[in-house]
């Protein structure tokens, strides 16, 4: 009989690159295409039947706990990191919540559009892509096909094999003990407890994994990268309804609560519900709940829930409940 999977989902870190809008939404629920980042990672969660989803959240993270149990039929344990000590130490909260079963950990900022189902066999793997700029990220040193090394953010790095935030470990026991072991012994990077150190020591110990080429990888991390996730998914949750007096440009998601008038929008534009968009143009954006926009032209710009926007700005970032205005 197959083991059953389950996943392990950091998602209590801070979003400090995404400020100001993680001051009062936590980073997995910023919309992107519609939908909150987790959802959207969520959508390729339930395919595999997992039989337990294990959300790693910060002590303000009830809002993300509340959306996944009101949109997602799954078995969720949600399990408090109190004070962010790293990647690894938030993996290791899981531990007594697993028995030696297969664990798939993704990232809670990271949407990876690939199919996973065919990829949970036997074998430990960590999802890679390469990248321009290798000294931005973890990567992996690879030879005939076994990964050999893993390093944090090389200063001069021999490898261009990013890791992309998805890692898949069949026997988790071998995972726990090398996390357990890194906390215990106190070995941190960067002032950190890091996963790819426990995945380090497993390597040393003679433990196998091999690369999983991520093609589409969707990094949330930073404003121009949630514009730039948001460009793709639209592509295929492209969704509206025509408003009278005003032109939409596809690929766009609008909320049936949106009202627009005397407005043009699109392409790779997203508006939540109960937005109000009068006499503007947008593209490249993403207009999350309860925003006003009037008199306005945005372009590559994010606005925050409730936020109010009137006279010709042409690119913004603003937080919740901001007020941009030109007298």
């Amino acid at each position: 009989m197959k083991k059953r999977i389950k996943v392990v989902i950091p998602a209590a870190g801070e979003g400090r690159r995404l400020k100001p809008h993680t001051h009062t939404t936590p980073k997995p629920l910023l919309s992107v295409a519609g939908k909150p980042i987790i959802g959207h990672i969520m959508e390729r969660v339930k395919e595999l039947e997992p039989e337990e989803v294990i959300i790693i959240i910060a002590p303000n993270g009830s809002p993300i706990e509340k959306y996944l149990k009101e949109n997602f039929s799954m078995n969720f344990r949600f399990v408090i990191q109190e004070e962010p000590k790293g990647l690894g130490e938030a993996v290791y909260k899981a531990k007594p919540y697993f028995k030696d079963e297969p664990c798939l950990i993704i990232l809670g900022d990271t949407i990876i559009d690939m199919p996973l189902n065919n990829l949970l066999g036997e074998e430990n793997w960590i999802g890679v892509k390469r990248v321009e700029d290798p000294k931005r990220f973890g990567i992996v040193e690879v030879k005939d096909g076994i990964i050999t090394k893993i390093v944090e953010k090389p200063a001069e790095p021999k490898s261009n094999l990013a890791i992309v935030g998805i890692y898949y470990i069949f026997q988790s026991s071998f995972l726990f003990n090398a996390l357990e072991k890194i906390i215990k012994e106190n070995i941190k990077t960067k002032g950190e407890y890091q996963l790819s150190d426990a995945l380090e020591l497993m390597i040393e110990e003679n433990i196998n994994f091999r690369t999983c080429p991520v093609e589409y990888w969707l990094d949330c991390g930073t404003p121009e990268a949630l514009i730039q996730t948001n460009r793709y998914l639209l592509q295929n949750t492209n969704y509206f309804k025509p408003r009278p007096n005003s032109l939409i440009i596809p690929p766009v998601y609008i909320h049936d609560s949106a009202l627009l008038e005397n407005s043009i929008i699109g392409p790779f534009v997203s508006i939540s519900e109960e937005v109000e968009v009068r006499n503007s143009i947008i593209k490249d954006s993403i207009i999350n709940q309860g925003s006003y926009i009037e008199n306005s032209l945005l372009e590559n710009s994010i606005l925050g829930e409730n936020s109010i926007v009137k006279e010709k700005p042409l690119r913004l970032n603003l937080g919740s409940f901001s007020i941009f205005e030109i007298s």
